[in-house]
């Protein structure tokens, strides 16, 4: 793999079950870049983020992330794939029955963590980091949207992914709490993580103009390819 990449993908079929969501996806995301993935409710972005998290199996084409060939990757290297990325999603699935510790608690043991005093020294670092210092023995239910995105993004980066793939994050939020929410997504791109963040929120975009890849009729394109750029609202109206 190209060390100047973090995601590449080439002439791809992405399918959900059996049915073709997009045809021949071809895009390379360098490591360190921030890019939109935009388009309609249904228009294929998360399918394309299942496919990079090893989630959707990748029938046709070629795709590497993070170093992992996806086509030909093997069941017992899905879970290394998956430290090496962050998945933030759009409904949170953080685990009602458990407050926001053992949450964050859940994931370390699941990855291989095995020292109490790390574990607990790195929920509470991380944390810190999203706003978060003092809610971890708060339950879900408990907090506000915003809270508990910010919960789920500490929650992706407990172990330092050099990738973050986040599906709609601020989907279920009001304006001003996106704002907040793409601003601490902003501070953590500016520490080196790569992102690509599927939206089809106007007021993000607008507000933080990036590169975007742009999901319609099938296939990705990018935005202004050829001269031409797309208008946002016939994307997602």
């Amino acid at each position: 793999m190209d060390p100047d990449f973090s995601i590449s993908i080439k002439n791809a079929n992405i399918f959900q079950r059996e049915q073709l969501i997009l045809s021949n996806v071809t895009f390379d995301i360098k490591s360190g870049e921030f890019v939109y993935l935009l388009g309609k409710v249904g228009s294929g972005k998360s399918s394309l983020i299942r496919t990079l998290n090893a989630e959707l199996p990748l029938y046709a084409g070629e795709a590497i992330v993070a170093g992992y060939r996806l086509e030909t990757i093997k069941n017992h290297d899905v879970p290394f794939l998956r430290r090496k990325l962050g998945v933030v999603f759009q409904d949170f699935r953080l685990l009602t029955d458990r407050d926001v510790y053992k949450n964050l608690h859940f994931v370390l043991k699941a990855t291989g963590w095995t020292d109490e005093n790390a574990m607990k020294e790195r929920i509470n670092h991380m944390l810190q980091e999203v706003g978060m210092p003092r809610v971890t023995k708060k339950m879900p239910h408990q907090l506000s949207g915003g809270e508990q995105q910010r919960v789920v993004i500490a929650r992706a980066l407990l172990n330092n992914p050099e990738i973050i793939l986040a599906d709609e994050p601020t989907g279920n939020l009001d304006p001003e709490t996106s704002v907040e929410i793409i601003e601490l997504f902003r501070k953590i791109h500016s520490e080196g993580k790569t992102i690509l963040m599927a939206t089809h929120d106007k007021l993000v975009v607008d507000k933080y103009p990036l590169r975007t890849l742009v999901c319609n009729n099938g296939a990705i394109a990018e935005n202004g390819q050829n001269g031409e750029v797309l208008d946002f609202r016939s994307l997602v109206d």
